[in-house]
């Protein structure tokens, strides 16, 4: 089993880039702003030889209200119960605050193993600053620098002796985490699902809901999940992977950096998902954003599945899904049948049905047709309407189709003339190919292949 490590400290003393030091890639969102990280994240760390489970979590940030600090204190608390290691980190270079050595007696409650880390060591540091960190009573600081990758072999040394300490009074207890639950499917597939929408719509309430604990940080102030979280947990005997997103506005309306990152990771988060979650509100369904962050979604080739949340303080409820089904028709034609649920994330109202919808779209996503029933398929569509004349009076010949591949189903139609048929023509034969085979909530790619005329 591996050792849980999790990484405190006040905002902006480095706790972010040492865990991404630690999981050796750029997960978490780093900036020189205070407060960016809210809610803890896990990732596979090593230094070494030694492997472990890395927790970044939330420094406590002054200028937000007692409910969001309160909420965000609560995840730290539970990061630190559930490890077996806490690294304190406090920045060299500024020297040792009054709130460090408030957090330092924070931390001291736990009753947890600590070792103490002066970040930001780079170059030359006054000694003073290191030395000045003895004063915590968790022994001699190792000075490091988490940007650069200096001191990791003192850390090293540091977490290895912690470490036989904590096996030598015997076996550390098991958690079930993000990383440990998705190890014990590592022979199975995981199903990714990103939670996307606008920003303070409910999506990490409705990761609280779907996994059935308090996850993530939530609040009615927009703009609370910075960073993009992914949340591993068994659904049913599969392995399912939430990753709940920072809001996405239009980028007109972002000034700030911290934005712009945030928006990043969720682009990113839509791109690696199997199927997305596009969380909507009812008063503002299916408006501009909303629409953009859709195509976004059909444009990487990914599952789409609507949910209206707050539907249980909704009015008007029947006209806001006939609203919502013309939107779809008449804005997102190039997707046919995505599934709209209506649920309230705070109640858990219809939430049980997302799973199951997630699921048929998945098998959708993954359909594979035989080159027989693609052409008989075919023959029948050119039959029902065949193909317009060219322009030598002929009509122009579709000679096969093939798919080529699934994720999402992308076909290919062969002919010599190819280039010769009018695009109305291939959109008549995608919503045939959507309508036949009930190809619903995920978009499909219909490519044209030139064949060479032997008798030209």
């Amino acid at each position: 089993m591996l050792m849980r490590i999790v990484i405190v400290g006040r905002p902006n003393v480095g706790k972010s880039t040492l865990f991404n030091r630690f999981v050796g890639k750029r997960i978490a969102i780093v900036n020189n702003t205070p407060g960016i990280t809210r809610d803890r994240r896990e990732g596979k760390g090593q230094i070494g030889d030694l492997a472990f489970i890395a927790i970044d979590t939330a420094g406590f940030e002054e200028n937000i209200t007692e409910s969001l600090k309160s909420e965000i204190r609560m995840q730290t608390v539970n990061a630190i119960m559930g490890a077996n290691l806490a690294v304190l980190l406090y920045d060299a270079k500024n020297g040792v605050t009054p709130m460090d050595r408030s957090f330092a007696n924070w931390l001291r409650k736990f009753e947890i193993p600590v070792i103490l880390i002066a970040n930001k060591c780079e170059g030359r540091v006054q000694e003073a600053s290191i030395v000045e960190g003895c004063s915590f009573g968790f022994g001699n600081p190792v000075p490091i620098s988490a940007e650069h990758g200096e001191g990791m072999a003192d850390l090293y040394s540091s977490i290895k002796t912690c470490t036989e300490k904590l096996l030598e009074k015997g076996p550390m207890l098991e958690h079930k985490t993000d990383e440990s639950k998705a190890d014990q499917f590592q022979e199975k597939s995981i199903t990714q699902i990103a939670i996307v929408g606008r920003p303070n719509v409910g999506k990490s309430t409705l990761l609280n809901q779907l996994i059935g604990q308090k996850r993530m940080v939530t609040g009615p102030i927009p703009g609370i999940t910075r960073d993009t979280i992914g949340v591993t947990f068994n659904y049913k005997g599969q392995c399912i992977k939430l990753f709940d997103t920072a809001g996405l506005r239009k980028k007109a309306r972002i000034t700030d950096k911290i934005e712009n990152l945030s928006n990043a990771d969720t682009l990113r988060a839509i791109k690696f998902a199997q199927v997305v979650i596009l969380l909507l509100e009812p008063n503002t369904v299916l408006e501009k954003q909303d629409l953009n962050i859709a195509r976004i979604v059909i444009k990487e080739g990914r599952g789409l599945l609507i949910a209206i949340n707050k539907w249980d303080a909704c009015k008007k409820k029947n006209r806001i899904l006939q609203n919502i089904q013309k939107k779809l028709q008449i804005s997102l034609p190039q997707i046919y049948g995505v599934p709209v649920i209506p649920i309230s994330a705070l109640t858990g109202y219809n939430v049980d049905k997302l799973f199951p919808k997630i699921f048929e779209i998945l098998q959708i996503w993954n359909l594979r047709v035989s080159t027989g029933k693609l052409n008989k398929w075919l023959k029948k569509v050119l039959e029902r309407h065949p193909p317009p004349l060219g322009q030598n009076g002929r009509r122009i010949a579709i000679r096969y189709a093939t798919q080529i591949k699934t994720r999402p189903p992308t076909f290919s139609l062969h002919s010599s003339s190819i280039d010769k048929l009018p695009r109305s023509y291939f959109r008549y034969l995608m919503n045939a190919l959507r309508s036949d085979f009930d190809i619903l909530g995920v978009p499909i790619r219909l490519h044209a292949q030139k064949n060479k005329n032997p008798y030209d």
